[in-house]
């Protein structure tokens, strides 16, 4: 009889290397490699195979030469995976109570903020010195950006001519 891929077959082990194991199936004998053993790592078949034993194997390919290619984990049922928990039944996301961010089923990934907002109030603005909530109008907003976007372009600029002046060279 004929193996076809994709085929389970029952065979029985008939000698275990380190890359691997042999496995006779209906008078053929093909390999399977350590890495389609199982579905967890296997430091040493011997752990997972034994001389004799036997297995359900799943053809998953024949060369040209006529050499097997078999697997064990491919036989197998998939493992199931466990399922993701997105919250309670009632739809609202867990809460790790540290102020991280949870999931609502409804509205996705939200931030938990320990007091609401009113959405009809502007975002606080802080000063950059201190952390004490300032109102600002948009031309002070401006001229303070302005300001600290001149101060960084000095001091980058001056960074760059001490450089210069010191001969300092690129490698």
């Amino acid at each position: 009889m004929q193996l076809e891929i994709g085929n389970i077959y029952e065979g029985k082990v008939t000698e275990i290397t380190k890359f691997g194991a042999f496995v006779e199936v209906e008078g053929k004998t093909g390999m399977v490699h350590i890495s389609e053993i199982s579905n967890t790592y296997v430091s040493e078949i011997k752990d997972h195979l034994t001389v004799g034993q036997e297995v359900k194997v799943k053809v998953i390919g024949i060369s040209e030469e006529g050499k097997i290619s078999l697997s064990i984990k491919k036989a197998m049922p998939a493992p199931e995976r466990p399922k993701k928990n997105f919250g309670d039944r009632n739809g609202k996301g867990f809460d790790k109570g540290n102020g991280q961010r949870s999931f609502d089923r409804n509205k996705g990934f939200k931030k938990n903020v320990s007091q609401p907002r009113d959405a009809s109030m502007p975002p606080p603005e802080f000063d950059s010195v201190g952390s004490q909530p300032k109102d600002n109008s948009f031309e002070d907003m401006l001229n303070r950006f302005k300001q600290t976007s001149e101060e960084k372009f000095s001091d980058l600029k001056r960074i760059q001519d001490n450089k210069r002046r010191t001969g300092a060279r690129r490698k």
